[in-house]
C-alpha cells in the first residue's frame, strides 16, 4: 500500500496541478469508521491531499459500525444519513465505507487511489457553475456564492467545520491495538440558505476563530457540488 499511496499522490499532483485553481477547489468526501478495518487506507489517502488548496477533503465518521467492538469517537448518524442521501440519489439499495464522493457525483471506494485521481482531475478540469468566496474577520465568516454559468433553481449553501487532525488509539474492534491518525474530520455540517441562484447570495455565519471552514453550494438532494470554497 506504500507505493501506491506514493504513485496516487504523484497522479494527483501531476493530473491535477494547477488546473483546480482557475476555479474552486474539488470536495472529496470521505466515509470512513474506526470499527472499519479496510478504511485505514483510505484515511491515509485523504490525509495525503488533505493540505492541497485546490482540494476541500472532508472526512464524514459514520456509526453503523459502531456495534462491532468499537465506538467511533467521531460518528455522527447525520453523516450517516447523508450517506445514505447520495446512495438513494444513484439509485444504490446499499451504503459501505470507505467511500469518497468526489464533487457529490462520483462514487468511488476509499482505498483505489487511481481511479479517485482520475475523478479529481475530471472534476479539476471541468469550470464550476458557482463562484463561491469567504472573508474572515475575528469570529465572523462572510459568504457571497454567484452563479457563473447554467445552475439549478433549487440550491443549499452549507457550512462545514472541521478538525485538521487527531490521533485514536483503538481499543477494541477490527481495528483493536493500531493508533490512528485521522485528517479533515468533520464536526459540524449546517445548512447556511437555501439558494435559486437568481441573484448572489450573501450571508454572514459566527465561527469560532481558529477553526477551519469550508463553504458548499449543492444542488438540493444529494446533487451535484456546484461550488466551494474553504478558510482557516
Amino acid at each position: 500500500m506504500r507505493v501506491r499511496l506514493l504513485t496516487f499522490a504523484a497522479a494527483v499532483w501531476a493530473s491535477v496541478g494547477g488546473a483546480a485553481l482557475a476555479d474552486g477547489p474539488v470536495v472529496v468526501e470521505l466515509f470512513t469508521s474506526q470499527g472499519c478495518s479496510s478504511c485505514p487506507p483510505a484515511d491515509k489517502i485523504l490525509g495525503e491531499i488533505a493540505a492541497r488548496d485546490d482540494i476541500v477533503a472532508l472526512a464524514l465518521h459514520v456509526d453503523y459500525w459502531d456495534y462491532i467492538g468499537w465506538k467511533d469517537v467521531f460518528a455522527n448518524p447525520a453523516f450517516t444519513q447523508r450517506q445514505r442521501a447520495y446512495a438513494r440519489a444513484a439509485g444504490e439499495r446499499s451504503i459501505y465505507t470507505p467511500q469518497m464522493i468526489v464533487g457529490g457525483q462520483d462514487h468511488v471506494v476509499g482505498n483505489k487511489p487511481m481511479k479517485l485521481a482520475e475523478r479529481i482531475e475530471a472534476h479539476a478540469d471541468a469550470p464550476d457553475p458557482v463562484s463561491v468566496r469567504l472573508s474572515r474577520s475575528s469570529d465572523k465568516i462572510s459568504i457571497e456564492a454567484t452563479a457563473e454559468g447554467r445552475v439549478p433553481s433549487a440550491m443549499i449553501v452549507q457550512l462545514v467545520t472541521y478538525t485538521p487532525e487527531a490521533t485514536v488509539d483503538i481499543r477494541r474492534g477490527e481495528n483493536a491495538g493500531r493508533t490512528l491518525t485521522y485528517h479533515n474530520i468533520v464536526r459540524d455540517w449546517v445548512e447556511v440558505g437555501a439558494w435559486d441562484g437568481r441573484g448572489p447570495f450573501r450571508a454572514n455565519v459566527r465561527v469560532p476563530q481558529g477553526t477551519p471552514v469550508a463553504v458548499l453550494v449543492q444542488q438540493k438532494g444529494a446533487g451535484p457540488i456546484l461550488g466551494a470554497a474553504k478558510t482557516r
